[in-house]
């Protein structure tokens, strides 16, 4: 159950076609930072990181993230990122971690993949066949099926949270407000990306960067140590946040995320 979440912050993110364009590289040296988001949200779920990132003078995009299954969804970001001119450091929350592994295959100058609480399925797995090393999370069991019918007459499944259960399985470091919001702007993800394959994986030979939330009841804490174990994670960084730290600790995961461009630029 790739997660995230949408959040009460104003900031504004640097949308695709902002004025200066993604096409020149930067006059700084400093890597460009792409943000992927996970389901039940949207790019501004990184609100609290891009203010910070901008504030040090990183150039940032968080491009939208169709929630639609692997093959689409990184079929569009790998597009994105081909837009973008110079070095990148590519991160990705909960199921945007697995859109990154896809996406960044084959694309030289990302230098660096940073996970946030995040899944990252080898080749050829899913994440269900990944996650069922491993207990299922809480969330799993807060979850409902909407179906939807496409314009073309096809149907399929949207997955939700239970507005009702998402403080409790998904955010339960922020205020009870705060999750209500999020209950009510939710994105739903295809149900059919739970069962996606990957087919190619960045993650085998760049630099990851891994950070790992102790309480986070979205995805078992211990098949995100795993993952970053088998991706021989360059850091790791662990701390006490639900699966949301991106809203609930958006510091530290700005500090890793800096800490893979500082890398990235001395490599």
């Amino acid at each position: 159950m790739a997660l995230g979440v949408a959040v009460l912050s104003a900031v504004a993110v640097v949308p695709a076609h902002a004025a200066d364009g993604l096409g020149r590289a930067q006059e700084n040296q400093k890597p460009t930072v792409v943000l992927v988001h996970g389901a039940f949200a949207d790019a501004s779920s990184w609100n609290g990181v891009v203010q910070r990132l901008q504030k040090g003078g990183y150039q940032v995009y968080a491009p939208p993230n169709t929630l639609r299954g692997i093959p689409q969804d990184s079929t569009y970001l790998n597009s994105f990122l081909k837009s973008v001119k110079g070095p990148i450091v590519l991160v990705g929350h909960s199921y945007g971690g697995e859109v990154i592994s896809q996406a960044a295959a084959g694309v030289d100058n990302v230098k660096s993949l940073v996970y946030i609480d995040a899944i990252m399925p080898d080749k050829g797995e899913s994440f269900a066949s990944l996650s069922g090393k491993f207990p299922a999370a809480p969330l799993s069991k807060a979850l409902r099926q909407v179906p939807f019918r496409n314009g073309d007459g096809t149907t399929g499944t949207d997955m939700y949270i239970e507005p009702g259960k998402l403080h409790a399985t998904f955010a339960q470091d922020l205020s009870q407000q705060q999750a209500s919001v999020m209950a009510s702007t939710q994105r739903p993800i295809a149900q059919s990306a739970f069962s996606d394959k990957l087919t190619q994986v960045a993650w085998r030979d760049k630099p990851v960067y891994v950070l790992v939330g102790r309480q986070d009841r979205g995805i078992d804490p211990n098949l995100e140590r795993y993952e970053a174990k088998r991706a021989h994670a360059r850091k790791t960084v662990e701390i006490d946040s639900s699966h949301v730290s991106l809203v609930s600790h958006p510091q530290a995961v700005t500090d890793l995320i800096v800490t893979a461009a500082h890398d990235s630029a001395h490599q």
